[in-house]
């Protein structure tokens, strides 16, 4: 039961932000009346760090500069890459040189600074400077790297602007479709400097309105945004979003119960046995009032062996394929996350990206365990195999289920619970024999999966964990660079993944899901694997 403290703290808490931004609202005048119906709610009780999209590492921030800026490209709910402020591109036969051709009606938002207008078009000489300036060492930007591939850029006119990389990288297309390769105006930026993550001007379906930290962020309407949709309409439908941040997801999901909010991600333990049964469906209570929406997500949970460990048990092939056989996934998923989730029965790839094959990792095979650790007795000596996973304590009950299943199969497992600054670190530098990880796509190509398992990758200077090497695997990498057919380079990330699967560094225990949910007035929110919040075409109704 959620307790009557959490309940009156959300009450009073929500009473504020109403009030809150009612008064930011009434600042409009009587020719900017806002449509309260057309208001999208929503709470980030991870709060925000920056509206600056070069500092848009995280969710919270990402949603919320997703709302306010756009980049040369950006990517569909299936992952495909698809023209934004860049109408179309050409890459060159040697897949080192790209081309865009811009569309010369995307204006930036209204400010002062732009002079007589107050806007102004965007051009290629703006890409240059917010590249320039992603690359900037004293900025700090944490996405930097997504330009480590790029040799040189320009602007060639004010509608043509050029990317030349230092090597063949297929997925850089999906590269740029990260907020930080947002483009944003020169003189705005320097007038602010460091203030521009409170004074963002962009081009996007929403601009800045007001922002009081820690209490309310508020967006309007961009009456000049660029693009329409499938019948000439111009987005977005909505008139505003405004973003509260309650601290915790349980006061969270009593604001959305009672109709305050209009949408809520993810499942938390706090209301996920309330809210949907043990197979996953919305419980009768809710369905009148929330719909649910659930898709893959590119999120890999995973078990992780350290490849160099010196522990006899670590070192053999044939205890951690014992390990992939020896739990039932399926059943760990209906208990522990209500059936969200997919059990992972294929590679380190997760559902829902090319490359990814259900069929080249393991299923429960209880009877082949115990075989292959009759095997490992045999050949190693030890009677008694025994190993440790350290995990955080929000992983705690996954351990402990595979503890107690593994255990079935003759394998001693200790759990170690460390705090998560603990764990990352070690497993940095190769201090955990065992770990729990996972792995969010930085971008949606099956490389950034598959980068884990480069020789060239070995942490702390890369991801690669596990410290796995292996020359065919190395070869095969390579030579992905090379390939521009995307068909052709699914089939070899498939390959490589079979060989990961085949040489056990990890196991895989689930991909993960998007779930959102929506009170019944709203509709086009959709779902993407990346689990971006795409606002542009979402609608609202009145409540009946």
């Amino acid at each position: 039961m959620l307790k009557r403290t959490s309940y009156n703290y959300s009450f009073f808490h929500l009473i504020s932000s109403v009030l809150t931004l009612s008064i930011l609202l009434s600042c409009s005048n009587n020719a900017d009346t806002i449509k309260e119906h057309l208001v999208f709610r929503y709470n980030e009780h991870k709060n925000i760090g920056s509206l600056d999209p070069a500092f848009a590492k995280d969710n919270a921030d990402i949603w919320a500069v997703n709302q306010l800026f756009n980049g040369l490209v950006q990517m569909d709910e299936n992952l495909n890459v698809q023209p934004c402020i860049a109408k179309q591109w050409n890459i060159s036969d040697d897949a080192l040189t790209y081309s865009f051709t811009l569309r010369n009606d995307v204006k930036f938002h209204k400010h002062r600074l732009f002079g007589s207008d107050s806007t102004r078009t965007v051009k290629a000489s703006d890409f240059e400077y917010s590249f320039n300036r992603l690359l900037d060492k004293k900025l700090a930007s944490p996405g930097s790297w997504t330009l480590s591939k790029v040799d040189t850029f320009k602007s060639i006119n004010d509608t043509l602007f050029q990317i030349q990389l230092k090597q063949p990288f297929p997925a850089f297309l999906g590269l740029l479709t990260m907020k930080y390769c947002s483009v944003v105006p020169k003189e705005i930026v320097e007038h602010y400097t460091n203030d521009f993550r409170s004074h963002p001007i962009g081009t996007g379906p929403f601009k800045f309105k007001r922002w009081e930290e820690n209490l309310k962020l508020v967006f309007r309407k961009n009456t000049m945004y660029f693009e329409k949709d499938t019948d000439g309409r111009p987005l977005p439908y909505l008139e505003a979003v405004a973003i509260t941040f309650l601290p915790d997801k349980q006061s969270e999901f009593l604001q959305f119960a009672q109709g305050n909010i209009d949408f809520v991600s993810g499942l938390d333990a706090s209301y996920k046995d309330e809210v949907l049964t043990a197979s996953g469906s919305l419980r009768a209570s809710y369905t009148s009032s929330v719909n649910m929406i659930r898709g893959p997500y590119l999120n890999t949970e995973y078990l992780a062996f350290f490849m160099e460990s010196d522990i006899p048990e670590i070192q053999s092939q044939l205890l951690r394929q014992a390990i992939n056989s020896g739990f039932d996934k399926q059943k760990m998923m209906t208990y522990l996350r209500n059936g969200i989730g997919i059990p992972a029965h294929g590679g380190f790839i997760p559902k829902g990206l090319p490359g990814h094959d259900n069929s080249i990792g393991y299923t429960y095979q209880p009877e082949r365990a115990q075989e292959l650790i009759e095997l490992f007795k045999a050949e190693t000596g030890i009677s008694k195999p025994e190993i440790t996973i350290t995990t955080t304590s929000n992983y705690l009950s996954f351990c402990e289920y595979i503890q107690r299943e593994l255990q079935k199969i003759d394998i001693t497992v200790n759990v170690d619970v460390i705090p998560a600054a603990t764990l990352k670190d070690a497993k940095a530098n190769g201090k955990l024999d065992l770990f729990r990880a996972s792995w969010v796509a930085d971008y949606p190509d099956a490389e950034n999966y598959l980068s884990l398992y480069s020789s060239e990758n070995f942490a702390p200077n890369g991801p690669n964990y596990t410290h796995f090497k292996d020359a065919q695997f190395d070869t095969w990498y390579k030579e992905a660079f090379s390939i521009t057919d995307s068909k052709q380079r699914e089939l070899l990330y498939t390959k490589m993944d079979s060989l990961i699967m085949a040489k056990t560094p990890v196991v895989p225990l689930f991909y993960d899901e998007v779930v959102r949910f929506t009170r019944k007035e709203v509709f086009g929110l959709g779902i993407n694997p990346i689990n971006l919040l795409v606002l542009k075409r979402v609608k609202k109704i009145k409540k009946q």
